[in-house]
């Protein structure tokens, strides 16, 4: 269903059984998939690449002009995957800049709840919750399997690690490794992340050496790379292993602290 009451582009391009209720604005350079659900005073704008069975709340903004200086037009984007809930008044902004690999990401199955805030560059992995008035700063990485909680901010650059979970009201400045439970103002480990890990299936030995890896990172006193060897060294081998060592020695901004 198609309201005559919304204002869709004749260059949109909309695939089979798309909702769009009264008043939404949809602009030409939009691609929209099906059985997506547009709901009123919803704004749909140039750069839209958008999946399937997603649902887009009132109030907010696809793709909307960033907030950046570096940006001076052009044909920038926003990509957004499968079967995403968007709910009332949130913004994700579009990328700043024209490049063939440039764009603000989002992948599939996440739930970005009231007042959400995506900056330009964002990249937003599968299966994420993120949490009422989060404001996620330029160029940040969320992983998989991450919560947010209510009003965290994120600062530019900074990585969320899959399985993570960042308390409320949280200010984000570094990175937050995979698996763990990050809190507080000014934000702090505080422990491994265990009833994600358990909900998704994980093995309570592998929870355990996820544990004791990060006894290693943020007991000692080593810089990240000595942390990383002992890693390797002391805790035996693993998928989430390498995805904590890999996570570390990919940091640019470097990581949170312990409690």
């Amino acid at each position: 269903m198609i309201s005559d009451k919304a204002y869709i582009d004749p260059k949109a391009k909309l695939g089979k059984n798309v909702t769009v209720m009264p008043f939404a604005y949809i602009e030409g350079d939009v691609e929209i998939g099906d059985d997506c659900v547009i709901y009123p005073f919803t704004s749909i704008m140039n750069g839209t690449r958008m999946g399937k069975n997603n649902k887009v709340h009132q109030g907010s903004v696809i793709s909307a002009i960033p907030q950046d200086f570096k940006y001076h037009g052009g044909n920038t984007l926003t990509i957004i995957g499968d079967n995403n809930i968007i709910r009332e008044n949130v913004t994700i902004a579009r990328s700043s800049v024209e490049a063939p690999d440039s764009a603000t990401r989002i992948a599939d199955n996440n739930f970005f709840m009231e007042g959400v805030h995506i900056c330009h560059d964002v990249h937003v992995g599968y299966d994420n919750v993120i949490g009422y008035g989060c404001k996620i700063a330029g160029k940040v990485v969320i992983e998989d399997d991450v919560i947010l909680s209510t009003n965290v901010v994120v600062n530019a650059n900074a990585r969320i690690g899959r399985d993570a979970m960042v308390g409320a009201n949280a200010f984000v400045t570094k990175d937050v490794p995979p698996y763990i439970i990050a809190i507080n103002n000014p934000i702090e480990y505080a422990g491994a992340n265990t009833h994600t890990m358990e909900r998704l299936g994980k093995d309570e030995k592998v929870i355990a050496h996820i544990a004791n890896a990060y006894r290693l990172v943020f007991n000692g006193q080593n810089d990240i790379l000595d942390v990383c060897r002992q890693i390797e060294q002391q805790i035996p081998d693993g998928k989430e292993i390498r995805n904590i060592v890999k996570f570390l020695r990919d940091s640019e901004v470097g990581l949170i602290t312990k409690m």
